[in-house]
This record gives structure tokens, sequence and C-alpha cells, in this order.
């Protein structure tokens, strides 16, 4: 067939909204019961009103029926909402905020652990090894529910009296509890306020202590590592009984260290300039796993040039990695599911594949052999998986930027369909969704996603700005947006899709730029079309829950974030009260020229409706062009399947009525 010619964003494309999300789900934790070496996964399902279900993955069995949501509210982005142990579920429930016990193999209904009528969320359940019926647990508790009255501490859950009792706190957070095989030392992680788990947090370990009437309690606590506001630490797990892995960016890189007999010391003998883990934005995130029962040697997964890759360690330390071949670009989750056998699963995404949840043990790894036990269904029409010769594959570039003679990581997509051969002419460039991430330390990852293809498969590129701020290249590079919020994020934003229209790149159509972003993506999109030197270098704008009020951000979001700002911006609203205004796009809407649509959930808790709506409200009576659509039930991003589809539809009807792509 022979292929066609088409203007760039007018191509018909088989990616439609429906087909990306009806019924389409997507894996967003792996879990392993350590007693019989089963594993479990939760996954999110927008055609269930964006629930989350527990699933056995080898029987694809949900663990729990409709009706029920695992998934936590702590830190609002949540994260470790369940454990499988011995065959039994423990899981928050989001309806209520408790806590539930199932067994996992019988069908029955879960039954509360956890006290009723109380405002308390948690989360990052961890069993003692001898006595599980005992389970460490972070508590949020929302009593008043205000950001600087939220109290997080470490908590004791008695499953089996069903009652709760203190373990740790004075900490502002707490964060992945981890007992030792033994059951007799315990580690964990907390950090205070101002600083993000990456910029300060405290690896510390502490004896168990169980007592005659079977409390439980801590003694001897020793700080492992971390320096508030200058050495971010954390991701503790036991190799052994006495040696507890760790990481750190004492290096400026995040690198495995080890603490044994009293002492902390990095794993490699020269620190390797690459991150092993990436900022704890959920709590469920987790990037090795301690291999063989005698605890000498993990599975490592670290980012180079955005892409994960896999290494394996070992515990003996002055030796460096062994690199591992792996397809995956995207490695998360990563947990042993054998000691004995030496296995470990992890989720894993290549450039042309979605979600999968993998197995490999230390033998198939030297094979480069890995098995999918569960693969998420590739999007489809009339039942026939889409072709793999539609997708765009990601292409890296570093560019240099003048103006502040710093490096700038960029992913780019181009326009790709087999049913044609390129624009209408020959020197047509095409039009290009330039996407900001959120964060703002996150990064734009490679591996493969509808959600760009549907742009692609349509004529348009795609261009992923990994700012100065973004994690995955180092402390210094993520410190670049220290004090800078709204300016390095905003000069990277608007030059490199500037620097890809021209020599030696000349990519794409520098007359058809569109900027997008969600949250702090959403933040600097309309800063870009507010603040910065050039209010006009976009065509269109798409603001997905963003930012437009910095002083009502640190206000009204939630504890995990609502002092981020202190560095971002560089103090408090009462410090520097000037600049919280000036880097606001609300107070410089009138000089919001082109026209923008927001879209924004009703419930979110993060960066609340009101900061949608004010900039709306202001472009809208000033006689701007803006478009506005709020979804109920919605919070921080869409997760029920009418509205994601909605919000497809929508950004692209917008864009092609401002650009005039639209075909009669």
């Amino acid at each position: 067939m022979a292929q066609k010619h088409a203007p760039y964003g007018t191509w018909d494309s088989p990616v439609t909204s429906e087909e990306i999300t009806k019924g389409v789900i997507s894996i967003v934790d792996v879990i392993v019961d350590p007693v019989r070496s089963e594993v479990y996964h939760l996954e999110s399902r927008p055609s269930e009103k964006g629930r989350i279900v527990l699933v056995h993955t080898n029987s694809n069995r949900d663990i729990v029926g409709p009706g029920w949501n695992v998934r936590t509210a702590v830190q609002e982005y949540g994260g470790a909402a369940a454990i499988v142990r011995d065959g039994v579920a423990y899981f928050s429930h989001m309806v209520d905020g408790r806590v539930y016990r199932v067994q996992a193999g019988e069908g029955s209904d879960p039954e509360p652990v956890t006290p009723e009528n109380v405002p308390y969320r948690y989360a990052a359940f961890e069993p003692h090894p001898d006595r599980p019926e005992l389970l460490i647990s972070i508590l949020e508790d929302h009593t008043y529910d205000i950001p600087s009255e939220v109290i997080t501490t470490l908590i004791i859950i008695d499953s089996a009296k069903k009652t709760i009792h203190p373990l740790l706190s004075g900490a502002d957070f707490y964060a992945m509890p981890k007992f030792s095989a033994n059951g007799r030392k315990f580690a964990w992680i907390q950090w205070f306020h101002p600083d993000m788990p990456w910029e300060g947090g405290e690896v510390h370990v502490a004896d168990v202590i169980i007592g005659d009437n079977k409390t439980l309690s801590l003694q001897n606590t020793i700080h492992v590592a971390g320096v508030r506001e200058r050495v971010g630490a954390g991701y503790p797990a036991w190799a052994d009984n006495d040696t507890l892995i760790f990481m750190s960016d004492e290096s400026g890189f995040v690198n495995p260290w080890k603490f044994h007999d009293g002492k902390a010391s990095p794993l490699f003998s020269e620190a390797i300039p690459e991150d092993f883990a990436s900022p704890l934005w959920s709590l469920s995130s987790f990037p090795y796993a301690v291999f063989d029962k005698s605890g000498k040697t993990g599975l490592f997964s670290a980012l180079r040039d955005g892409r994960n890759i896999l290494y394996l360690v070992d515990f003996a330390g002055n030796a460096q990695p062994k690199p591992i071949d792996s397809p995956f670009v995207v490695i998360n989750n990563v947990h042993v599911v054998s000691a004995e056998r030496q296995e470990v699963v992890f989720s894993g995404q290549k450039t042309n594949e979605s979600h999968s949840i993998v197995q490999c043990s230390l033998t198939s790894l030297a094979n480069s052999e890995y098995l999918v036990l569960k693969g998420v269904e590739p999007a489809k029409v009339d039942g026939v998986p889409l072709p793999l010769d539609l997708i765009s594959e990601p292409q890296p570039i570093t560019l240099h930027v003048p103006a502040t003679n710093a490096i700038l990581h960029v992913v780019y997509y181009p326009p790709k369909n087999p049913a044609y051969s390129g624009g209408s002419t020959d020197s047509e460039k095409p039009p290009c969704i330039v996407n900001i991430h959120g964060g703002p330390t996150g990064l734009g990852t490679q591996g493969l996603s509808w959600s760009k293809q549907y742009w692609t498969s349509r004529g348009w590129a795609w261009l992923d700005v990994n700012y100065g701020g973004s994690s995955g290249y180092g402390r210094k590079y993520i410190e670049r947006l220290n004090n800078n919020w709204g300016i390095v994020d905003v000069q990277d934003s608007v030059f490199a899709p500037q620097a890809l229209s021209i020599e030696p790149y000349n990519l794409i159509d520098p007359k058809r730029l569109i900027i997008r972003g969600g949250s702090a993506g959403g933040f600097t999109a309309l800063a870009c079309l507010s603040i910065a030197s050039d209010v006009t270098v976009f065509s269109a704008a798409t603001s997905l829950y963003g930012v437009s009020d910095l002083k009502k951000l640190a206000e009204f979001t939630h504890k995990f974030e609502s002092r981020y700002l202190d560095h971002l911006i560089g103090g408090t609203t009462e410090q520097v009260p000037e600049i919280y205004a000036s880097r606001s796009p609300i107070h410089h809407a009138k000089k919001i020229v082109v026209p923008l649509l927001i879209l924004q959930g009703e419930i979110d808790m993060v960066v609340p409706k009101d900061q949608a709506e004010a900039i709306y409200k202001s472009i809208r009576e000033r006689g701007g062009e803006v478009e506005y659509k709020l979804y109920p039930g919605e919070g921080h991003g869409f997760r029920q399947e009418v509205n994601m589809k909605d919000a497809y539809e929508r950004e692209l009807a917008f864009y092609e009525r401002i650009l005039g792509l639209k075909q009669n």
C-alpha cells in the first residue's frame, strides 16, 4: 500500500482516545510474599472508576472484589498500600483510610484491623518476622487537616487485637520501615522540613526489643547517613542481620552504601556518576534487591542518559558493579522472590512495549534472559494490537544552553505513521508538543507511552524537556532549580524547541510549538506564557492541574510539599514575598496572549482547583482565549476512563482549531 502525503498534524491514526483508555490497566506496584515466594501486583483500572486492585500475578486472580480500592493517600502521592505475608494480605482501603486483612487465597471478605471513624491514613506495612501480627506502619494523622497540623509517625498495628500503638515520632516524615531477617534490628528513613526526602533524608537503625507483654520497642538508635539540606540518604534494605544497604548522594550522585559494624561506607571503590535511585515521590518505589540468602549480591537499577540500566553489585565492597544487558529502559519495584533460588522480580518497560512484570535469576541474567510474568495488554483496534511500526522511538539529545553555559537533556519523538511518508511538502516541518514533566524534580522517561504515540501517529513531534532541576542526572543538576523555579525551567523549556528547530537539527516548526505540562509542569507552561522574556514563543498551551499562584500553593498544598518552595523559591512567603509574586503566573496573566486550555481535577489536594479557576477567571475577564474543564471526582491526575478519554479529545481538538489543522 502506497504511503500518503498529508500535512503534519492531520494524519489519520488508529491510536484513538478510546483504544488507549478503554479497559487499559497500569501496573502500580509489585509485591512479593516473602514466605511463599508468590508474586502479586497492584493495577489501576480506569474502566472501574480508577480503583486499584490487588492481583495474584501468576493466576491473574483479584484478591479483593468490586468496591475495594487498594490505595493510600499518605503524602497524597501514596504508594506502599499493600503487603502479603504467608498468604495474608494487608492493605489500605482508599474509601475510609483503614487497614484491612484478607486471606489472599480463599476469596474471603476483608476485615478491618485499625480503628474506625478516625481521620488516619496508613502506608508501608512491615510485619515483624517472628510476630507477623505486629506490623509497623506510617500513620498520617489528619485530625487537624491543614498542612502544619498533620502529624506523621511510625506506629505498631496489632492486627490480632486490632489496636494501634506509637513507635517513633518527632520527625516531620517517616518512610520505608525495614526489619532484619531475625527481627532484632530495624531501619527506617526520616526527614524534616524544608527538605524533601532526596534533599536531606536520613537513614536510622535501632535494636528491637520485645517486652514481656509482647510489646515492641526500639533502643540504641543510630543515625547512619544523611545530612539535612546537604546529603540525601534512603532506600534501606538488610543484606543480612548485621549489614544494611542504603543509598546516599554524598558523592553528588545517588550510589549504594552499606552500614556494618557501626560504620557506613560506599560499596564502590570510586563513585559512579549515575543515580542508582530516583527521588522518593511514591512510597512503593524501590530500585534494588538482595539476590542471595548469604547477602553477598544485589541487582540494582541505575539511570544513564535518562534510561534505566541494570548492574550486579558485590556487597563485599571495593569492586565496581557489573553491567547486565537489559531491554528495559524503565525499571522499578525491584524485589527478591526467592533468596534460595536467587530470583528477583521488577516492573519493566521497553521503548516499544508497555509495562511488564519481569522475573529473572542470577543464572538467567548471565544469558540476558527475562521471564515476563504479566504484560499490560497492548492497545488494540478491533481486537488486533496496534502495529509496532507505528511506534515513534525516543531519541535522547543533549543540548548546550549558551545563556547559562549549562547542558540540557531532552528526549525527542519524531512523527511516525507507516501510512504516511511525510508532510504535504518536503520542506514542511511538524508541529511539536513540548511536554514539561511534574515534580518539578521529575523525569520524562523513555518507556512506551501511548499518550505520546497518540500525537506522533497523527504527525506531531513530541519533545520531553528534562530541564535543569530534573532527576536522574545527579544532585547538581537537580539543584540548578534551587532559588530558580520559574527561571531555569522556563529558560530551558523555551530554548529546547527553538534549538531543535534550527541547524544542526531542523526537526520541528518553530511557528507551531505547543507547550503542555501537569502539576509543576503546568506551572512552567503557564510561566512560559506569562513571565518568560518572550511570551509568544508558543502558539497554544495546556495546563493540567498546574500551579498559578505560588503563595497560595505554599498556603494550601499538602504537608509533603508544603515547604518545598523554601528551596525552590529561596525562602518562605514571609521572607521573600516579592519573589513569590514576581514568579506567579496569576500576577502576570495579562501577558498571556496565546490560547490556553486548563484541565483540572475537582478534588485535587496537591494543587487545589482554586489555582486553575483563578487564572481562568483572570484571562476570561480580560477577553483572552481560554478554556476550562473541571473533572468531578478526580484528584491530582486523571484516573477514570471517561475523563481520560475526554482530556485526550479535548486537547487534540483545541490544538487543531488553534493551528487550523482540523480537516472538514
